[in-house]
C-alpha cells in the first residue's frame, strides 16, 4: 500500500468535458501543486453522494485557505458517471477524476472487493493531501467507515 512519502503512480483518469472524455495524465495531474485527493467506492452511492462529496463542495474555500490548489475525487467508474455525478452535486470546484479500470487504486494498493454488492472491484475509501506528486497525508477508511477521509478531518490535519 502507498504511504506518506512515497510518489503517486504515473496512470491515468479520464475526465468528461464538453468536447468529450479527455485522458488525465496522473504525474502531470499532481505536479507543481497541492491537491486534496479522495476515493470513494462509487458514484451515486448513499455515503458518497449525502457525505462525502458535499462535504469536500461544502469545505473547498477552506481547504484552499489551508494551502490546497486543487481537489480531486476519483472512483473506479466511468467519466460520463463522474461528470453526471459532479453536475448532480454542484461540484464545479471538485476535479472529478474518473479511475474506470481501477488502474489508480490498484498501483496505490487500495482496492476493495465489492463483488458481494454487485459492484466488482473498487477503490477503498480513502482520503490524501498530494504535494507535487508525493503523498504528504494520507487517511485511508476501515471497512464500513466514513470518519478520516471526510473533508472535516483533512481540514484539521492541515
Amino acid at each position: 500500500m502507498i504511504k506518506v512519502g512515497d510518489t503517486v503512480p504515473n496512470t491515468k483518469f479520464v475526465r468528461a468535458t464538453a468536447e468529450g472524455p479527455q485522458q488525465v495524465d496522473a504525474k502531470e495531474f499532481f505536479a507543481g501543486k497541492t491537491v486534496a485527493l479522495f476515493s470513494v467506492p462509487g458514484a451515486f452511492t448513499p455515503t458518497c453522494s449525502a457525505k462525502h462529496l458535499p462535504g469536500f463542495v461544502e469545505k473547498a474555500e477552506a481547504l484552499k485557505a489551508k494551502g490546497v490548489d486543487e481537489i480531486a475525487c476519483t472512483a473506479v467508474n466511468d467519466a460520463f458517471v463522474m461528470g453526471a455525478w459532479g453536475k448532480s452535486a454542484n461540484a464545479d470546484s471538485i476535479a472529478m477524476l474518473a479511475d474506470g479500470n481501477g488502474d489508480f487504486v490498484e498501483a496505490l494498493g487500495l482496492t476493495m472487493d465489492g463483488t458481494g454488492f454487485g459492484m466488482g472491484k473498487r477503490g477503498q475509501r480513502f482520503a490524501m493531501v498530494v504535494k507535487d506528486g508525493v503523498v504528504d497525508k494520507l487517511f485511508v477508511e476501515e471497512p464500513g467507515d466514513f470518519k478520516v477521509s471526510s473533508a472535516d478531518y483533512m481540514l484539521e490535519q492541515l
